[in-house]
């Protein structure tokens, strides 16, 4: 199993000694993920972090009407899971799924606790994980009742290029909180500026 990636990532924000890198990869669990396979599905308790390697997944809910909402896209070098379910243990409303054939690791959550209390790095980057989701929440709840939908197209192609040519326009339209038909009229409209 290559952890360069991993330990590469860890390492940008506090450089990792040999005896943190070990820890770290007797605690991962690494898999290989088709593309439309699940790491998590509705009524299943959320068990693991996962680090993205290799793929594209996304993390969304499916209503009463059987629509969509996509909440978030993860590729390369990110992390996804539903923190909500892995925190309390409690039953996910939440799907992830692999957009691309995939490689993640996985880390459950005794082998992160022990991480944490051996480990306090791990402890701190964890936080700043979570802390730069909150942040990200808040720019998008205020995007999503401040923004016209052609604002919060612009800003997601600006600030996820790589990700614009991974996804369909249905998921897009899908995140953005609009119809496909009305992401259509957008991008003709932009086009013609």
């Amino acid at each position: 199993m290559n952890t360069q990636p991993i330990i590469k990532h860890f390492s940008t924000y506090l450089p990792l000694n040999q005896q943190e890198i070990a820890a770290l990869e007797s605690a991962i669990i690494e898999r290989n993920i088709k593309r439309k396979q699940f790491i998590l599905q509705e009524g299943d308790i959320c068990k693991h972090y996962t680090f993205i390697v290799q793929g594209c997944f996304k993390m969304y809910k499916v209503d009463n009407y059987g629509n969509e909402h996509n909440l978030q896209f993860s590729t390369e070098d990110g992390w996804i899971g539903d923190l909500g379910s892995f925190y309390s243990e409690k039953k996910s409303e939440l799907y992830i799924e692999a957009l691309e054939p995939s490689i993640i690791f996985q880390i459950a959550k005794p082998d992160l606790l022990h991480l944490f209390t051996n480990h306090p790095k791990f402890n701190i980057k964890f936080r700043v994980l979570v802390e730069n989701a909150f942040i990200q929440l808040q720019k998008r709840i205020l995007q999503n009742i401040s923004s016209t939908a052609e604002e919060r197209y612009v800003d997601f192609i600006a600030n996820h290029p790589g990700l614009f040519n991974r996804i369909s326009n249905v998921q897009i339209a899908s995140y953005l909180g609009i119809t496909p038909e009305f992401l259509s009229k957008i991008r003709k409209e932009l086009a013609s500026k």
